[in-house]
């Protein structure tokens, strides 16, 4: 997703942010977090339970149609030619109301496993949560807690799921406060809705690099504990 360009752009942006800081930035753009499996389900499970009872209340009669489509096929003659009695009609009734779900969750779980449309249909607090996870993930894969003085920050971005997380050591986060967050995620958004999401990581790490360089000041040269790279998944 990122040329070799954008991330020497990237990387001069970082080690300037460091050169001020004892602090450590590191940048991870994903193209998505999670395939959201558990959303195609969710919705095909939906799809059979409501949509038959909703057809019914408003006058339609899914099942009943569904059996005179197999009777005109013929494909029920046999049955009711042997057992015309009620309760041969209600079992028909009952295992045309059954396929009629199986039919649904099945058309619907296919349709929400289209990338377009199940992004659509994932809420915004599963897509948050998972890049949540995700971020903490990568902030220790990346070994930023392991940094000395615990002046790590990691700016996250998924670009299918359009969510963007700061990650920050306590320590980090008391000192510097909600706003500068909000302004680093503003930024990285802002890039990716323009199409430039190296843009909005420039700008982003432009603003925690000053906070940092304001309450974690350099003390000297120091060793760069994580690569300055941008990181894709």
């Amino acid at each position: 997703m990122i040329t070799e360009a954008q991330q020497r752009d990237i990387m001069a942006a970082v080690a300037r942010a460091e050169a001020a800081t004892d602090g450590d930035i590191v940048c991870v753009f994903a193209r998505q977090v999670s395939h959201y499996p558990e959303v195609s389900i969710a919705a095909g499970a939906f799809a059979a339970l409501v949509l038959p009872p909703v057809a019914l209340a408003l006058g339609l009669h899914p099942a009943a149609m569904l059996q005179e489509v197999l009777s005109a096929t013929g494909a029920l003659s046999g049955w009711a030619a042997a057992d015309p009695s009620t309760d041969a009609q209600m079992a028909m009734i009952l295992d045309s109301y059954a396929v009629v779900q199986a039919l649904l969750f099945t058309l619907v779980a296919g349709l929400a496993t289209i990338p377009a449309l199940r992004r659509l249909l994932t809420p915004g607090t599963l897509k948050r949560h998972r890049v949540h996870k995700a971020a903490w993930a990568q902030y220790v894969a990346t070994g930023l807690h392991t940094t000395a003085d615990a002046t790590g920050v990691l700016i996250f971005a998924s670009l299918d799921d359009r969510v963007v997380e700061i990650v920050a050591e306590p320590a980090i986060h008391r000192k510097v406060g909600d706003k500068v967050w909000h302004a680093a995620v503003a930024a990285v958004r802002s890039g990716m809705k323009a199409g430039d999401p190296v843009r909005g990581f420039v700008a982003a790490v432009d603003i925690c690099g000053a906070a940092l360089a304001e309450h974690f000041p350099s003390t000297g040269p120091h060793a760069n504990a994580v690569s300055d790279r941008l990181v894709e998944l």
